[in-house]
Order: structure tokens, then sequence, then C-alpha cells
């Protein structure tokens, strides 16, 4: 069963992530499952660090991109989701290429949720894992 409480397509996240950071990293979504969000970003001389490898500040925009997004859509429409921590573990340096991510809920309830996030190089191999604690907050009224 898909965890999605409000419509969700790859359209609309590209439509809401112009002009944003998302958009100026390059960052693209790839695929919608029934209970994860994937997407990439690329390593590239907008997301090297000064040593020629990605920077880890840029895969934890990833993470909370995809697991920000991820929250939104799976809150109850009219809610906010918020990111109030995100750790990142960085396994393995990328130095060209495409780092892929992948948000699957740990946690989805009422007033929080927890995403963990896969985040992986071409070749398949695991370069960072992060966890993202979301706060869902109710419509004002």
């Amino acid at each position: 069963m898909a965890i999605w409480k409000q419509p969700i397509s790859l359209e609309i996240l590209t439509a809401m992530s112009q002009k944003t950071t998302v958009e100026w990293l390059g960052i693209e979504f790839l695929e919608i499952g029934e209970d994860c969000l994937m997407g990439r970003v690329p390593v590239d001389e907008r997301t090297r660090q000064p040593f020629g490898i990605l920077h880890g500040g840029v895969s934890v925009v990833l993470a909370e991109t995809l697991g920000s997004c991820a929250a939104g859509f799976a809150a109850p429409a009219g809610h906010a989701a918020v990111g109030i921590d995100i750790n990142a573990n960085h396994l393995k340096s990328v130095s060209q290429g495409w780092v892929t991510g992948v948000a699957r809920p740990v946690h989805l309830g009422r007033s929080t949720q927890v995403w963990s996030i896969e985040m992986r190089d071409d070749a398949g191999d695991l370069t960072c894992v992060s966890r993202l604690t979301i706060a869902v907050l109710a419509p004002k009224p």
C-alpha cells in the first residue's frame, strides 16, 4: 500500500524545486515508489569540494531533499513537514558521475516521521547513509 497521502509526481516535485538549491545543484527526482522516493545529484563543479570529491554537505542536501519532500507528501493535506534533525555517515568518496539516493520511511507518525536515506555511486557502492527526523505540523486554525 502506498504511503502517499497527497498527489505526488515527478513533475510536481520538479516544478516545486525550480529556483531553489535543488535546481542549482542539479538534483533530479527519478522515481516514486509505493514507499520510497529516489533522486540523484551530479558530482561536478557545483558539488565538489576543493579536494575534487563530492562535498559531504551536498550528500546531506540530497538526503534532506528526498526525505523532506517524501515526508511532505506522506503527511495529510494542509500539514507542514519540517526537518528537525539530520545526520549522515560518509562512507566512500565520489569524484565523478552521479550519487543516487533513496529515501524510505522508518516511522510515519501523527506528529513525527523518521526517514532513512541511502546514497550510492554509479557502481552501486554505498557512499553515505543518513537519517532524517521530521516534525509534522498540523494546520493552524
